[in-house]
Formats: C-alpha cells, sequence, structure tokens
C-alpha cells in the first residue's frame, strides 16, 4: 500500500489506528494491507456483517484484494467467518475477532513483562478481567497499559480495581477516575489507600457523631424555676 493511500485512508475517517497498535503490528507478524483491513474491521465492531461493496467504498479495495485479505487474516488467526441468520431470517456473513483480541492480549503482557522488572504486572490483566466478567477490549488494554508506563503500581491498580468493584462499578473510566484522585492526594501504594480510607471513616463518624449531639445547654435548664 502507497503512503499516500493510506493517508487518504486516515483523511476519510474509515480508521482510527490506536498508536499502539501502529508501533507494533509487525510484532503481530501482519504486513501493511493486512494491518490497516484489521484495524478497519476492528472500528466497524466485532460481528459486523461482511459487506464488499462498503469496503470497496469505504478502502477503495476491490473484491478480489478483499478476499485476499481476509483469507490471509483468517489463516493467521486473526478473524473467523461466522454464517448466522438476521432478524429477517436471512443468512448473512459476519466476521468475529475473537482472534484478534487473543492474539493483542498476549502481545501487551509479553510487552510487559519485557520491560518491567516486576513480572507481576502481567496478572493485572487477568485481574480485572476475572473482577469484569468478560474479555477486555483492546483498547482497554492500552488503558490499562498506560497505567503501568505511567509508573503506577500494580499494587495502586488493584486497590483502584477493588473500591470500583466495591461500589458496584465494572468499567476502567471509574477506576481511572479513582487513580486520579489518588495521585492528586499522592497515594501511590496499598498502606496509603488504607490511610485514606481510615481517614475518611473517622471523618464520617465525626460527622455523624456531630449530627446526634444533644444541647448540653438545654439538658442543663431548669424547667422548673422557668417561670
Amino acid at each position: 500500500m502507497k503512503s499516500s493511500k493510506l493517508i487518504d485512508i486516515f483523511k476519510n475517517g474509515s480508521i482510527v489506528i490506536p498508536m499502539y497498535l501502529f508501533k507494533n503490528y509487525e510484532n503481530l507478524k501482519l504486513d501493511l494491507n493486512e494491518f490497516v483491513f484489521l484495524m478497519y474491521l476492528n472500528n466497524c465492531g466485532d460481528g459486523v456483517v461482511f459487506n464488499p461493496q462498503k469496503i470497496e467504498s469505504d478502502l477503495g479495495y476491490d473484491l478480489g484484494k478483499t478476499m485476499g485479505l481476509v483469507d490471509s487474516l483468517t489463516e493467521k488467526g486473526f478473524i473467523s467467518v461466522d454464517v448466522s441468520k438476521n432478524e429477517k431470517g436471512y443468512m448473512e456473513d459476519t466476521i468475529s475477532l475473537d482472534g484478534f483480541f487473543s492474539k493483542l492480549k498476549l502481545l501487551v503482557v509479553d510487552d510487559v513483562n519485557n520491560n518491567t522488572e516486576d513480572t507481576k504486572d502481567s496478572t493485572i490483566f487477568e485481574l480485572i478481567e476475572s473482577e469484569f466478567g468478560r474479555t477486555l477490549s483492546s483498547m482497554e488494554y492500552e488503558i490499562i497499559k498506560a497505567w503501568l508506563e505511567n509508573n503506577i503500581s500494580e499494587e495502586l491498580i488493584r486497590e483502584a480495581v477493588k473500591e470500583a468493584v466495591f461500589n458496584g462499578v465494572s468499567n476502567l473510566k471509574y477506576i481511572d477516575k479513582i487513580l486520579y484522585e489518588w495521585g492528586k492526594k499522592g497515594i501511590k501504594t496499598a498502606s496509603d489507600v488504607e490511610e485514606n480510607i481510615k481517614k475518611r471513616n473517622i471523618a464520617k463518624d465525626k460527622e455523624k457523631n456531630k449530627d446526634n449531639d444533644i444541647d448540653l445547654d438545654i439538658m442543663d435548664w431548669d424547667w422548673f424555676e422557668d417561670e
């Protein structure tokens, strides 16, 4: 693919490519054409209906090139084409990206392991998936990796995940907000979190006691002498 064509595709808004994936697509054993096509499918969403006419309109790929890319990405295990009935009862081809997400997960975990002395960092992805009860998306993997690259410890991320789950919230935006607020308060470790919780509980108790205080002046008033 010529660079000028790639720029046109970007300008038309057909594809949004995360920088992490752009830097690492060769590590996924993809050539540039395969990578661009895979990012296009990723932008369309998992389980998208296979529509060669729309692909040709968006990317300028003819049917032969499109089918060739589908075949190569299927052989490499990035996508699969499934046949199912739509709401009207017609059979249609849909493209699943499960293989891509699995490979991306392995790439991110391996990358983290290679760039940190603490090999336990790799488990943070499994932890969050376990707590959320689902597989993380490619964008969510990038967010978690960004936390680690910004020197937010796995220990602190674990505490933020626990805080979010305790509050019944299972999304990374909420966890990111927790980490941001903790950062402003200088909270960097699990011990800091525990100390902050203690202070918060003490403040709540004081406020509660304040609401329950009895006016001692009223209690000391001599009602019988008050004529």
